[in-house]
């Protein structure tokens, strides 16, 4: 049997999207998985679909603090959150950061994984900013660029290649049924599957047949 295709569309400003992506890291190998990391605009489905960020809500925003703080001790992320930082993400614009990344995606995909954790780390880990050209910059160098392809790749998240491409697949998602990040598409037996959310991966795997071994599987030992 083939392997199933699983997509993950993802923003660095959604830190749920963090938690799901390192999951579906350490899956990809275990798993009988194809699995694809789609960038996109988290903006851009909030705005489609009329979705608001979960932290407008007071309460939600003060559950979500405890929960992120529990989710990441679970999944062995390093998400570092405070009641303050409701404030600075829904002051943070991560449309350059995700052209950048759009970009490294259609030039360097290697480099695709490490570019978008950094981010994450940055964002996320260490509450520096993401939106400046500058930081971006610094994210690079952090997941391996040299400075040359940084640069370069600065300059064309101003092209309309990047542009549109990051549109398209923003719209794709949409497309799918996403609300909100992260938006996991499992094409399994002919059709498309989408699961909302860090915390349905277990359900994915029970759809596509897989076993669920918890957010930090052990990688089993080759067979002699």
């Amino acid at each position: 049997m083939g392997k199933a295709l699983v997509e993950l569309f993802y923003d660095v400003v959604s830190p749920y999207s963090w938690l799901g992506f390192e999951v579906l890291c350490r899956y990809q190998h275990i798993w009988n998985i194809d699995l694809r990391f789609r960038p996109a605009f988290l903006g851009g489905i909030m705005q489609a679909t009329g979705n608001k960020p979960p932290a407008m809500l007071p309460k939600r925003a003060e559950y979500m603090l405890k929960d992120l703080k529990r989710m990441a001790k679970y999944y062995q992320v390093p998400v570092q959150i405070s009641e303050n930082d409701f404030q600075r993400v829904l002051g943070t614009s991560s449309l350059g950061a995700m052209r950048f990344i759009t970009a490294i995606d259609m030039t360097q995909p290697q480099y695709l994984e490490p570019l978008s954790r950094e981010f994450w780390m940055r964002f996320w880990s260490q509450n520096e900013d993401i939106s400046q050209p500058e930081n971006i910059l610094a994210v690079a160098k952090q997941a391996g660029l040299s400075s040359e392809l940084a640069q370069k790749l600065l300059e064309m998240i101003s092209s309309p290649a990047v542009k549109n491409r990051l549109k398209e697949t923003t719209a794709e998602a949409i497309k799918y049924g996403a609300f909100g990040m992260p938006a996991v598409v499992a094409h399994f037996n002919g059709e498309p599957h989408l699961f909302f959310g860090s915390d349905r991966l277990e359900l994915l795997g029970s759809v596509i047949g897989e076993k669920w071994l918890g957010p930090v599987p052990s990688v089993p030992s080759p067979k002699m």
